[in-house]
């Protein structure tokens, strides 16, 4: 066999290697991506501010996603930097969270329990608490 002919091989073989690849990962996101619900929700979220005052938005809303509810929630003000994840939270009702001044952040939590994804992923379904915590 000829070089130009074994280069072509390994070639081809890591090309189909790669497909797989792509194949396997395609499908493990579509099985373990975030499940949403669709319809009328309705549920709760407490903002807890930098000096520890809470502020509670009760929203009825059809939202599969958190920031959409949020965008729903009445008095409710935020903005952050977008990026290819998504929204990153830098500011609630006036508060601005900066870790490179101070090391705060603004923790997101969904039914006592830390967040697994940004607001623009995490799900939202009926009767779900969720807290927006300033922290240092």
């Amino acid at each position: 066999m000829t070089e130009a002919k074994k280069a072509n091989k390994k070639l081809m073989i890591g090309a189909a290697a790669l497909a797989v690849l792509i194949v396997v990962f395609a499908a493990a996101f579509l099985l373990f991506r975030p499940k949403t619900a669709q319809g009328a929700k309705a549920i709760t979220i407490e903002v807890i501010d930098n000096h520890a005052a809470s502020t509670v938005y009760n929203v009825d809303t059809d939202a599969e996603y958190l920031r959409q509810a949020m965008e729903e929630a009445d008095g409710l003000t935020f903005s952050g930097s977008e990026s290819e994840y998504g929204m990153m939270v830098e500011t609630v009702n006036g508060v601005t969270a900066d870790w490179n001044v101070d090391q705060s952040y603004w923790g997101f939590f969904v039914n006592g329990e830390y967040c697994n994804y940004g607001i623009d992923s995490q799900p939202v379904a009926d009767g779900d608490a969720f807290q927006i915590i300033y922290s240092k």
